[in-house]
């Protein structure tokens, strides 16, 4: 790269550095020892070369992304600088062409009596400054920064609405600098000028950064008397996060619904909206519900990141023989497959990587959600709205007559929707839904309750899929232990020949709950002909679950203690999940 202007000799001081390999040169400025250099450098030749030292070294854990290019600045002679929004002029980014900046993942940050001062990534692009000042006709300053600050400042100028921002903040929040005044009531005019000051608007970003990166699903800022409350729910637990002034939550929903789009004037009436975000270059999309109560309006928000929506089936959790036999039942060409559970136990999830998996140029697959979680390439993808009168069964009627395959929908929740998927799975297309049942033998009665009649409920029902989510042991702290009477009696009782049981011991890496992640418990119901015959004569639910017994059927319990078996989750979580 050629030196920035004004510092011609920066090249040549820098010469023999820049020779040094990077991680000869961090081993000489103790950013990391001998013994970590070599374990990269192993790790690197079992990728084949495919990754770059300094990239290895990242996803090891002994330098950030910053270190690198602080230390690759340095060599080359070249200012490094941590870019943020606040530091760059967004009129000059216009100088460079987009698709020059997209491309190179350069930033120009402002310019100054002619010279434009520019963020790079790639201080080793011999020939990048010569053309950016071919490109935008003045002279070039550069500095080096990290691609992730570049695309998040870029990301905070994209033309693209309702989308916020919100790396930039502070990560040591205190609260105590969040102040209000301490009157007790706000008029409207009031909440919007607090709701736009900078403490609430700090304060509503790191809720949503620090919930995003602790890989929460849920946000509950919740009123009590003389105090308010932001919890978590992580791996399916709700945790205490923060306990801001009381004072702050008129403000602090108001920004919210601003957010959302919502009437921050109706606090007397439940509310729904969503909210756009950016955090480290992707989008997240957060649900927002609030409630009004007696100390003010509670506020729920579900959080949609795409980073953890879809998953492949083998990293699902299936056991090998169950994963055979779910790929059989997803690549049939009629009748319907159903995936049951509560809320929050991963139906979408399974399904998302069931769309993936058959997902091809020669079929058609279409799904009808509320809302659309993910999006999934060479899928069509549609999300109801209830109040324009684009209902599950009115797009699912609609979709029938665009020449599909396979259709997904969302849920089954009525007899409607059920009799519509019903001929559908009986005309030639395969039907994937969910259903919310305690196991996966209840969809059976589940659907001849709704009104659909017990033949035709045999004559198209493929498979069941039941699921849980139990949280997984966390593998820093994990350790063996000698079980309870309780805990053997379960075991014993289910037939399974644990013989080792093992638990979280608690570390800081887990917060000392002794678990880390959270993976699924299955039970896969496929029908015989034997039993279909008693589902076509309506036969009870007892009944059934009677003659499954018979040929051998495993339930969720099994499941989930042959995986606490082999270590993977506690028997404690699979009684919890597994209790009907």
């Amino acid at each position: 790269m050629s030196p920035p202007v004004g510092q011609p000799g920066s090249a040549a001081s820098a010469s023999t550095a820049a020779r040094l390999p990077i991680g000869e040169l961090l081993v000489r400025q103790g950013r990391i020892t001998r013994e970590q250099l070599a374990e990269a450098l192993e790790a690197q030749t079992s990728h084949g070369h495919s990754k770059l030292l300094g990239e290895v070294l990242v996803e090891l854990g002994f330098v950030s992304e910053a270190v690198i290019m602080e230390c690759l600045a340095a060599s080359y002679g070249v200012p490094f600088a941590r870019v943020t929004p606040r530091i760059a002029d967004p009129r000059v980014i216009d100088r460079l062409p987009r698709e020059f900046i997209d491309s190179h993942c350069v930033l120009p940050l402002f310019c100054v009596e002619g010279s434009l001062t520019v963020a790079v990534c790639e201080p080793a692009n011999l020939f990048l400054v010569e053309e950016i000042e071919r490109l935008s006709g003045c002279r070039a300053q550069v500095v080096v920064s990290t691609a992730q600050d570049i695309r998040a400042t870029l990301q905070a100028y994209l033309p693209t609405a309702n989308v916020f921002v919100i790396d930039d903040i502070y990560e040591n929040v205190d609260v105590r600098e969040f102040k209000v005044s301490e009157k007790q009531s706000f008029d409207l005019g009031d909440i919007e000028e607090l709701s736009g000051q900078s403490p609430v608007v700090k304060l509503v970003n790191y809720i949503f950064y620090q919930a995003i990166q602790d890989r929460a699903s849920d946000i509950h800022i919740e009123p009590e008397d003389h105090r308010c409350r932001v919890r978590f729910r992580v791996d399916g637990r709700l945790a205490t996060k923060l306990m801001p002034p009381h004072q702050m939550l008129p403000a602090v929903v108001s920004r919210i619904k601003i957010m959302a789009s919502m009437d921050i004037s109706e606090r007397r009436l439940p509310q729904d909206g969503d909210i756009h975000v950016a955090i480290d270059g992707r989008p997240v999309d957060l649900r927002v519900s609030t409630m009004p109560g007696k100390f003010g309006e509670k506020v729920v928000i579900r959080i949609i990141d795409n980073r953890n929506a879809i998953l492949t089936i083998e990293k699902m959790g299936m056991r090998p023989e169950m994963v055979g036999t779910w790929r059989k039942l997803i690549n049939m060409s009629n009748g319907m497959v159903l995936v049951t559970g509560p809320t929050g136990s991963g139906k979408s999830t399974t399904l998302y990587s069931a769309l993936m998996e058959i997902s091809s140029d020669d079929i058609n697959i279409s799904t009808v959600e509320n809302p659309v979680e993910a999006q999934i390439p060479g899928v069509n993808q549609f999300q109801v709205n209830d109040k324009a009168g684009f209902t599950f069964a009115s797009a699912l009627r609609a979709l029938l007559r665009q020449d599909p395959d396979v259709l997904m929908v969302g849920e089954v929740r009525d007899l409607e929707t059920a009799t519509i998927a019903t001929q559908a799975a009986l005309t030639g297309h395969l039907i994937l839904s969910t259903l919310h049942t305690n196991d996966a033998i209840s969809a059976v009665t589940r659907l001849t309750n709704m009104g659909i009649e017990p033949y035709l409920v045999a004559a198209m029902l493929r498979g069941v899929l039941a699921q849980r989510l139990v949280r997984k042991i966390c593998p820093h702290c994990k350790e063996e232990y000698e079980p309870d009477t309780q805990e053997r009696v379960t075991v014993e009782s289910a037939a399974s020949a644990i013989t080792r049981l093992f638990r979280g011991a608690g570390c800081a890496r887990c917060r000392a709950s002794g678990y880390a992640g959270r993976l699924g418990i299955f039970e896969l119901f496929v029908p015989t002909e034997a039993v279909l015959e008693q589902i076509s004569g309506g036969a009870t639910l007892q009944e059934l679950r009677t003659l499954a017994n018979v040929i051998g059927h495993k339930g969720l319990r099994d499941d989930g203690l042959a995986k606490a078996a082999v270590g993977l989750t506690t028997v404690d979580e699979v009684i919890r999940a597994s209790s009907t």
